[in-house]
């Protein structure tokens, strides 16, 4: 028996979501404008948000368990302080969202625009990435240990302190990326795209892979020709 609400095309307010928490049933939103609503502390649980607009909505402090977001546009949307479980993102813009100090656990971002995301402090656990744009994303000290990253694009992003150790990249970038104690030992570097990478401390590459250009390119660097 299908026990879940659909709305379509409609402007939910925040008394309408509220009711629909408490009810505790599967809520289906289609084609829905959340734009700038005030959706901060609701507990939501097994909602799936299909075309919606949520740009500068408030989710800060929520709690989602088993959501779905699928082609949503929710640019400069909060997410702050916000427990995330069971999260599926699909497609759509998410840039220059804020997901300062959430918890992520089992969270999937796929073929996304998440330019200018601010990932800071964050929480992280069992938590993917692909297809998607990080471009000037904020994602100090992020967690890719053991990460297969597939089309990820880390350009200009601030990665300080991140762990990539034993990633593997496929068709990545991490053109320009400030990547200052970051740690790649034993990451297959062969999939990304290093320009602009300053070999500043080679101990954090200590058996990682690269390919013979990219090598060239790390070595001139140093003044050094590879023939």
């Amino acid at each position: 028996m299908n026990t879940e609400t659909l709305f379509e095309d409609g402007t939910p307010t925040r008394t309408e979501l509220e009711r629909l928490a408490q009810e505790a049933k599967g809520v289906v939103f289609r084609n829905c404008n959340f734009e700038g609503l005030d959706m901060s502390q609701l507990d939501i649980v097994n909602w799936r948000f299909e075309k919606c607009n949520l740009s500068k909505s408030s989710l800060t402090g929520a709690r989602l368990e088993d959501v779905t977001f699928v082609n949503c546009r929710a640019p400069a949307a909060s997410f702050a302080g916000s427990t995330l479980s069971d999260t599926a993102v699909d497609g759509g813009d998410f840039g220059n969202t804020n997901f300062l100090g959430a918890r992520l656990s089992t969270v999937q971002f796929t073929k996304c625009k998440m330019t200018g995301i601010n990932l800071s402090e964050v929480r992280a656990l069992d938590v993917t990435f692909a297809d998607t744009l990080l471009v000037l994303g904020l994602l100090p000290k992020f967690s890719f240990r053991k990460a297969q990253l597939l089309g990820i694009d880390f350009s200009d992003a601030d990665l300080r302190q991140c762990d990539f150790r034993e990633a593997v990249f496929v068709d990545c970038s991490l053109r320009e990326a400030n990547i200052a104690d970051c740690r790649f030992q034993g990451a297959d570097l062969r999939g990304a795209d290093l320009g602009g990478v300053r070999l500043t401390d080679a101990r954090r590459f200590k058996g990682a892979i690269i390919s013979k250009r990219q090598a060239g390119d790390l070595l001139g660097q140093l003044g050094l020709n590879v023939v």
